[in-house]
């Protein structure tokens, strides 16, 4: 098992987010929880390109501070949407090291969350979504509640994957449970 933190960079992790006291709080809890119980930490950074807010030569492509990798954590780049694209290695990274099962949080719940939900499924590995531990924005078509619970609530679970608890993940990653189990 692992803990894939995806997009959770200084450009976009702010209070514009849905939740964002408690997505932090979760978020940041469960990464202290994985490496505590010796599960990896996995990050995905997107690069937008020069001149964006997600520029990597800048501040704002490097990881919110509460969540910053430490030394040896693994880092994957991208400059769409799913982490699980070719470009990154991600899916060679993880079928290498025979990881099949994937707690999945951060941003943004219906862009990169989503396509990284959803080729993480059609990749055949086992995607866990802790409830609160991904957001958004609001968009034009929808406000940003609404598309955190469509996502959530509607979509991805039990089509692409496991929706649980932030109290079931912190199981998890103790190995209290197993995967299986949920």
């Amino acid at each position: 098992m692992i803990l894939l933190v995806v997009d959770t960079q200084k450009g976009c992790f702010d209070e514009r987010l849905y939740a964002f006291e408690l997505v932090r709080k979760n978020i940041k809890q469960l990464i202290t929880v994985a490496r505590e119980n010796k599960v990896e930490v996995v990050y995905v950074q997107h690069d937008d390109g020069p001149g964006t807010d997600l520029d990597k030569a800048t501040d704002n492509y490097e990881v919110y501070e509460e969540f910053a990798p430490m030394e040896g954590e693994k880092r994957f780049e991208k400059n769409v949407n799913s982490a699980f694209h070719p470009m990154t290695g991600l899916t060679e990274y993880l079928l290498s090291k025979c990881e099949k099962d994937i707690i999945t949080i951060g941003l943004s719940t219906d862009y990169c969350m989503d396509a990284t939900i959803k080729s993480g499924f059609e990749r055949g590995f086992n995607i866990i979504v802790p409830s609160y531990t991904n957001s958004t924005y609001d968009n034009p078509y929808f406000d940003k509640e609404t598309a955190y619970k469509y996502y959530n609530e509607f979509m991805w679970g039990p089509r692409y994957a496991k929706i649980i608890s932030v109290e079931q993940a912190v199981r998890l990653l103790r190995s209290e449970i197993v995967p299986a189990d949920l």
